[in-house]
């Protein structure tokens, strides 16, 4: 747990360092591109000002999501770091929609840029960056997952705004910019939308891909006097903890040490799997479960 608790911290401090990263060289952008007189710049700007707000959103949704449980949300607010995730994918999609939208533009019309300003630019834009991509690239959560590839997609922009800075200093190719932004928009979008994908997968619902729940069953079927088990459900409370639940029917339960050793057996399976939470019921032979429907 103590564990645990580390990452938590650390995961907040990464997306606060981030956020005042990203915001920070947003804020340089603008004023940057007033001074150069760089449309291109202050495009990036307000894409970054976007970066920076969905940042700011996803630091204070995992700050939310530490709070403990209440009345209200009985698991905590764990959930909200998933929702902070999404409305990032969302965002990110939304901003990616509208560079492919003025690159496709920039290559029908084409248009002069300032090399040298450019260059400028970008090395600051790759090291602020890439350092904050860099704190966020080991994150578990669905949120810093997601959060990490705003910062990558901004990352590999600069670095194609530096070669093609670096490109035009020497030949005036008007199409080469837009042209090498489109490709990386389109390479961040396809991998946003498969994170997207993961994160309504977990809204949803869904089991986790890393634990493999047939296995679990056969598992927990091997421990003496366990006869069948039933009503099994396992899902995600953010894509890192997990929640576990079934029913047991027992058999050949003769005294109440019987019972408690299958308690016994069963919890100290299901802590390998280091489940956030299990409930499990357990019926005797002669119960019937009540939630089973018949037919």
């Amino acid at each position: 747990m103590s564990h645990n608790h580390s990452h938590d911290n650390q995961s907040g401090k990464n997306l606060k360092i981030a956020f005042f990263l990203n915001l920070g060289f947003t804020i340089l952008e603008i004023i940057g591109g007033f001074y150069v007189n760089s449309v291109a710049i202050l495009s990036d700007a307000v894409h970054d000002l976007g970066d920076s707000l969905s940042l700011g959103t996803s630091w204070y949704l995992h700050h939310k999501s530490k709070k403990g449980a209440t009345k209200n949300f009985s698991f905590g607010y764990t959930r909200f770091s998933l929702l902070g995730a999404l409305i990032n994918s969302l965002v990110l999609i939304l901003g990616s929609t509208y560079v492919i939208y003025e690159a496709i533009g920039r290559i029908l019309e084409p248009e002069h840029s300032d090399a040298e300003g450019m260059i400028i630019f970008a090395i600051v834009g790759v090291l602020v960056n890439g350092f904050a991509a860099y704190k966020l690239s080991g994150g578990k959560s669905m949120n810093e997952k997601v959060v990490s590839w705003h910062l990558l997609e901004d990352v590999l922009g600069w670095v194609a705004v530096l070669i093609v800075a670096i490109v035009l200093k020497f030949k005036d190719i008007h199409y080469l910019d837009p042209a090498l932004s489109l490709l990386i928009t389109l390479y961040v979008l396809y991998n946003v939308i498969k994170r997207l994908k993961e994160t309504l997968f977990i809204f949803l619902q869904g089991a986790p891909k890393d634990i493999d729940l047939e296995k679990l069953k056969r598992e927990i079927l091997q421990i003496k006097n366990i006869a069948s088990i039933h009503l099994t459900h396992i899902w995600s409370l953010e894509g890192e903890k997990h929640v576990f639940t079934t029913h047991i029917k027992l058999k050949n339960i003769s005294q109440f040490s019987d019972y408690l050793q299958v308690k016994q057996d069963v919890k100290r399976l299901l802590k390998n799997y280091n489940f956030e939470h299990y409930t499990v019921e357990t019926e005797l032979d002669v119960e019937s479960c009540d939630l089973l429907k018949e037919g």
